[in-house]
This record gives structure tokens, C-alpha cells and sequence, in this order.
């Protein structure tokens, strides 16, 4: 049975992510990885940057090289990268115990969620990121028949709930505003940034559980 893993992960702890994660509020977005012979060769989107930073800063890195452009859409850039010799690492775990990104974005703090054909497969990505000490947080586990018993929960994570729960509370939302992202992540004790990402998967989440459920009711 198809199994759901959502974690997180501190930027610095994987080497795509240190070599992406230098600018503080670059946004980077995995798309999927390739496996290739000795290495794997990830995609992924960044949003209104020149290619040029990037580059630079890809090119300082010792673990990715050969940063091309595959493709622009407006602000969005899909760019490809090649690891270094045959560092092994979180993007290798994945692929080598058959997981799938479903989702994967972050800049201070990565945020991933994986597709696994069964509870074993997901034991053994675990257990990959353990002997490796690769330090994720996991934020639940679930089958897909599981989250649609879950109702009006909308999927999220604890985090997301919680930063959604005080966003409310604290009149985020509220025309004029009562507070800011600065004051609702001290209370955290989070970035202001790590505040940001885990608000606006929150509130993506919530839309597209509400118009989903919306459109297989048809409209009035």
C-alpha cells in the first residue's frame, strides 16, 4: 500500500541544499530526480533570480556541478545540476529505496514530502538517513487511504496547523493586520522565513483540499 512520508530538514544538511540555500530568501522548489550511473541528477525550479547568482554560487560548491538552465516560465527558471563523484547523500537515499518527491521546497528549512510503494521501503529510507547521520524531522506517515478519512484536516502537518492556528489567532488576517510575520516567528522561535514557508503550505493546502472538495460538488 502506497505510503506517504512528509519531514523537514535544516538547509545545511544536505549537500543540494547548502549549495542552493546561501541566499537566505532564495525559494527552490524539487521537481524530480534522475538516477544516473554513480549519481543522481536533480531538477528544480527557483523563482525570480538571475541564473547568474545562482551560478556563482553553484559553482563554489564542492558537491553539484554543471548548473544548466532547462527551461523559463515568467519569474520561474527549471534548472538541472550533476553531483560530484559519488557523495552520497539525502537525494541518493530517495532514489535508492524507491521513493518518489511528491514535494520539496525550502530555503532556511526543507520541507519534503516522498511516495513509497509500502511501510518497508519507508523503513529503509529511514534507516539510510540514520547510518548517515542525516538529520530529518518527521512530520507524520500515512496511506493515501488514511488521509481521506482524515476529513476536514486538510493534510497538514503539525508545524503547518500550528503557524495557521496562530496566524488566526493573532489577526494575521485581519484588515488592517495585528500582527506581522516578524512577532508571530519569535513566539515560535523560528526564522521569520521558516515562518513564511510553513504559512503558505498551510493556507496552499487548505485551498486546494476546499476547492477541490468544491469542484466534485459541482457549482449552483
Amino acid at each position: 500500500m502506497t505510503v506517504i512520508l512528509e519531514f523537514t530538514l535544516a538547509w545545511d544538511e544536505f549537500a543540494l541544499g547548502r549549495a542552493l540555500s546561501s541566499a537566505s530568501d532564495r525559494q527552490v522548489q524539487l521537481e524530480r530526480i534522475i538516477p544516473m550511473e554513480n549519481t543522481v541528477i536533480p531538477f528544480f525550479w527557483v523563482v525570480g533570480e538571475r541564473p547568474e547568482q545562482l551560478k556563482a554560487d553553484v559553482d563554489a560548491s564542492e558537491y553539484v556541478q554543471n548548473l544548466s538552465v532547462v527551461d523559463q516560465i515568467g519569474d520561474h527558471t527549471l534548472y538541472r545540476v550533476e553531483w560530484t563523484g559519488e557523495y552520497e547523500d539525502l537525494l541518493n537515499g530517495i532514489v535508492s529505496t524507491g521513493g518518489t518527491i511528491l514535494e520539496g521546497e525550502g530555503s532556511e528549512e526543507w520541507y519534503f514530502q516522498l511516495r513509497f510503494l509500502d511501510h518497508e521501503h519507508v523503513a529503509d529510507f529511514y534507516n539510510f538517513c540514520t547510518e548517515r547521520d542525516i538529520p530529518i524531522h518527521i512530520e507524520r506517515t500515512y496511506t493515501l487511504t488514511e488521509e481521506s478519512l482524515r476529513g476536514r484536516n486538510f493534510g497538514l502537518t503539525p508545524k503547518q496547523r500550528e503557524a495557521l492556528v496562530i496566524a488566526l489567532k493573532r489577526g494575521y488576517f485581519d484588515t488592517p493586520q495585528e500582527t506581522d510575520m516578524s512577532e508571530m516567528a519569535e513566539e515560535l522561535g523560528i526564522t521569520q522565513q521558516a515562518f513564511s514557508d510553513r504559512l503558505r503550505r498551510a493556507e496552499q493546502k487548505v485551498l486546494e483540499n476546499v476547492l477541490s472538495a468544491s469542484t466534485r460538488g459541482g457549482t449552483n
